[in-house]
């Protein structure tokens, strides 16, 4: 006897559309105006079809404000062993995303959602970003269990300063046109700041060390 599977396979198409609908609406109009009636008009869909793949208009910009964010998802990147190629794929990650217009837009409404509609940016948080965060503190402790970091370095203000100088860049002082060239090099030479942070102190000569 085989199992019967429920309902209609997903169509890939379909998500794409929804979800691109959702947020151009959602950068057009802000949350409010980003409505499951005015989502599905856009991507030529019923609304039945939204709330098929959905429960809310919250759960399905979640999901696409993640998937608009990087090319590949940040957890395989930390995940690869082989240091530097996973270290240039998420510089690439970053370049994509802090290089994209849209993706500025998406993020401005964001942010500006959390005084109306704090859920939004919340949602957001815990589902994606203190995940991601957590990775990143996780890669530094091993840094920093094997001597490469100093064992007193405030893991958690330097990965808000790396974030806040991307935020800065992206927000407050982007490149116009965008410039991935240059988004590169901003962001190596944050990095390369808070690696000076992050390092042990170099080792003092004392009288001992030139008697010998």
């Amino acid at each position: 006897m085989t199992g019967r599977t429920r309902g209609r396979p997903r169509d890939p198409e379909a998500d794409e559309a929804i979800m691109k609908a959702a947020l151009e609406l959602f950068v057009e109009r802000g949350l409010e105006g980003a409505n499951i009636e005015q989502i599905a008009k856009r991507a030529g869909v019923a609304k039945v079809t939204v709330y098929r793949r959905w429960s809310s208009k919250e759960e399905l910009l979640i999901q696409a404000i993640e998937q608009a964010r990087t090319l590949v998802p940040e957890a395989d990147i930390w995940a690869t062993t082989d240091a530097p190629p996973a270290d240039e794929r998420l510089m690439d990650s970053w370049v994509h995303t802090f290089g994209d217009t849209r993706f500025r837009a998406i993020l401005a409404q964001l942010i500006g959602s959390s005084v109306t509609q704090p859920s939004l940016l919340a949602t957001y948080r815990e589902q994606y970003i203190q995940p991601r965060r957590s990775l990143i503190r996780a890669a530094l402790e091993r840094a920093r269990g094997e001597g490469r970091l100093a064992a007193d370095a405030d893991l958690d203000t330097v990965i808000d300063m790396v974030v806040g100088a991307a935020m800065y860049r992206m927000l407050i002082n982007p490149d116009t046109p965008p410039d991935s060239a240059a988004t590169r090099r901003y962001l190596e030479a944050v990095i390369h700041q808070a690696d000076r942070l992050l390092r042990p102190a170099p080792q003092q000569e004392g009288p001992d060390d030139y008697a010998r």
